[in-house]
């Protein structure tokens, strides 16, 4: 087995270019996108850094093999014909999911257990057994077959990437921290701006905001599958974690604030803030929106407000967007705001047409996130 290796970084629908661009940040370039996927060639040691830095991405498999199969035999002999013996040891867990789309094999059910059988026939010619008792790391294949095209791989994250291991007390309708993130960074906010969510709820984009100003690697609080791996020696572990140590600014002073209405809402803020070794970045209060309003002149307001499908009335959230949009133009008109709905009358009750919209889903819900920008500040006298 050779040190490069394809890694695979999955992402919701219209986050895909989000985690491009973080990749590239991170160093890499040999980059793939479609659907669903972000594609990039690296070394064994980058599955630890994947894991511990990407912010929007869902989880990081490891790409085993691709081939054609409109039949089950070709099915079986594709996956047979890799070299599971080189990632999976005789005592490895390996439970098999996955997905069909468009495809004369569309039996979930009976593409998991041909992998299976695939696999363990692998594994046998291998290891010389005839039963292998699953009861070490798990290595949990997965496999995406579209339009008869069979990738497999194994999913080295274990949780979705989403369980930065900071949020143990739920509100209603939470933003989900990878999508948070993916909003964030489509906002273009910095850390050198005022950052503002008038509906904070659980706080998510407040305290995603706070971990990437101070540059805090999301995945430091958690354990991923691929720890346990034989193939991924724990110094690759200790020397990811030694640099996201290394990068972190505790210390950045950020102007990022966090409202709702609801005080239980804003006590597990905090409570959140405080897991995730942030909490003196962020200033949570108790605010109506109606209230919202900041001594700088220029920031950026990312929120995602109540919508019909996922709580409250259409018809009182059609009144609280009139709302949001004479308290933006009264107290932060000089702000960019960025704006997540399922709402497709949004900009009707908002009074005004979106810079930009882009379509996201969250919670599989269709939505738009509604771009407004605001105007530049001025230039300093001696630029």
């Amino acid at each position: 087995m050779g040190d490069r290796v394809d890694l695979i970084a999955t992402a919701l629908f219209g986050v895909e270019a989000v985690v491009a661009r973080e990749l590239r940040h991170l160093g890499y370039d040999d980059i793939n996108t479609e659907d669903g996927k972000v594609t990039f060639k690296a070394s064994v040691s980058d599955i630890c850094r994947a894991n511990l830095w990407l912010r929007c991405a869902d989880r990081v498999f490891l790409k085993m093999g691709e081939f054609e199969a409109a039949t089950f035999d070709q099915l079986f002999e594709g996956t047979k014909a890799i070299p599971w013996e080189c990632w999976l040891p005789k005592d490895a867990t390996f439970p098999v999911t996955g997905s069909c789309i468009r495809s004369t094999l569309m039996s979930i059910s009976d593409c998991q257990s041909i992998i299976k059988k695939a696999v363990v026939e692998r594994l046998k010619a291998h290891y010389k057994l005839n039963i292998f008792p699953e009861t070490g790391p798990r290595y949990k294949i997965v496999f995406w077959i579209l339009k008869d095209k069979v990738i497999l791989a194994m999913d080295t994250s274990g949780d979705g990437l989403h369980k930065r291991g900071y949020r143990r007390r739920t509100t209603l309708a939470p933003l989900s921290e990878t999508l948070g993130c993916a909003l964030l960074y489509i906002s273009r906010w910095t850390p050198e701006k005022a950052f503002l969510d008038p509906f904070c709820g659980s706080g998510t984009l407040p305290i995603e905001a706070a971990m990437i100003g101070l540059n805090m690697a999301p995945g430091l609080n958690r354990s991923f599958d691929s720890q346990y791996w034989h193939n991924v020696k724990p110094d690759f572990w200790e020397m990811a974690v030694e640099e996201a140590c290394d990068r972190a600014t505790p210390d950045k002073k950020l102007e990022i604030f966090g409202y709702d209405f609801d005080e239980d809402a804003i006590s597990a803020c905090r409570f959140h803030a405080k897991e995730a070794e942030v909490e003196t970045a962020i200033h949570f209060q108790v605010r109506d929106m109606k209230e919202t309003s900041s001594r700088f002149h220029y920031g950026v307001v990312v929120t995602n407000p109540p919508y019909g499908e996922r709580m409250g009335d259409k018809a009182d959230n059609a009144g609280l967007y009139r709302d949001m949009a004479n308290t933006f133009r009264n107290n932060l008109d000089t702000w960019s705001y960025y704006i997540i709905s399922s709402d497709l009358e949004f900009e009707k009750h908002f009074g005004r047409p979106a810079d930009k919209r882009r379509k996201l889903y969250n919670g599989g819900i269709l939505c738009y996130l509604y771009q407004y920008y605001g105007p530049k500040p001025p230039k300093a006298k001696d630029e």
